[in-house]
């Protein structure tokens, strides 16, 4: 049977922030990013501080890719909770932004701004869309010989980088809720794991085995463990007081319809409708329009 294991939420700000333990993330952004991701520290700021009652769990890690560059990156996790989703785009975008300026001096020049990349882990429905990964980059097309804007020489000496876009955030949006189990590569592993808190025993994506081992609950010590069931605890109520609001929503828009339909019906009555007619433009029956009739 595979054991459930802590949930990455829990673990992005309470586990994963050790550096012996670096390799369960990097394996994650390995697998991700699809080239070889080394971490080379957590940085310091407000967003990365611990609270019971943080909903937005978040970690800005300094990482260093394949190709010897340091990059930014900014893990968000998102519980199922957190709507509406409408505002949650401005927030990726005020998220970036902050990164970039607060992690740049001032007076350096803008060739030391680096490349950040925002990844969000959505268990709720974040927009429309069929798939569970959307990646978005910043590019520049003519509009009128549809050319992509490409660097000129000098600025790739400059800025170190071979495209426009490789200076501009990036975005990663993972909605694990939409996942539907089917593994077909290395990244849904992780997705299942993200979704389902367990790795499977023929998983080998990178990091998953660390995972596994290190993301036991076994291994908590007992106060560890107390706070873990006191957050999960905080989640069932957090989401069952969302489905009771849903519900109480959810009938006061059917008592509007309902009240609507109502009015319909006696101004369709005032005209001299027939009840069938009636019946039709309101999807009252003809009993509740011969009640309405009757009052």
């Amino acid at each position: 049977m595979t054991k459930k294991l802590i949930r990455f939420d829990w673990a992005i700000k309470r586990i994963l922030r050790d550096k012996e333990n670096f390799d369960i993330l990097e394996g994650f952004l390995s697998e991700l990013l699809g080239q070889t991701i080394q971490i080379e520290q957590i940085l310091e700021s407000e967003s990365n501080q611990e609270t019971d009652t943080d909903k937005h769990n978040r970690v800005d890690l300094l990482v260093k890719n394949q190709l010897g560059e340091l990059v930014i990156i900014e893990v968000q996790n998102s519980k199922e909770y957190d709507r509406p989703a409408a505002r949650y785009f401005h927030r990726m975008l005020f998220g970036t932004s902050k990164v970039i300026t607060q992690y740049i001096k001032q007076g350096d020049p803008y060739a030391k701004i680096k490349k950040v990349i925002s990844v969000t882990i959505a268990y709720f429905d974040l927009g429309q869309g069929k798939d569970y990964v959307y990646h978005g980059t910043n590019r520049f097309v003519g509009i009128h010989f549809h050319d992509e804007l490409e660097l000129a020489n000098k600025q790739k000496t400059l800025y170190k980088k071979n495209q426009v876009q490789d200076i501009f955030p990036e975005y990663w949006i993972i909605k694990a809720d939409k996942f539907n189990d089917k593994i077909v590569n290395a990244l849904d592993e992780w997705i299942y794991f993200l979704k389902n808190s367990e790795v499977l025993e023929d998983f080998s994506a990178k990091g998953l085995q660390q995972a596994k081992e290190k993301l036991d609950e076994l291994r908590m010590s007992e106060k560890e463990r107390r706070a873990y069931q006191h957050y999960l605890k905080n989640l069932m109520n957090i989401a069952s007081e969302r489905h009771t609001k849903d519900a109480d929503i959810e009938d006061l828009l059917l008592k509007r319809e309902e009240k609507v339909k109502i009015e319909v019906a006696k101004n369709l009555i005032e005209q001299g409708s027939n009840d069938k007619n009636i019946s039709l433009a309101t999807g009252l029956s003809e009993i509740e329009i011969q009640q309405l009739r009757n009052k």
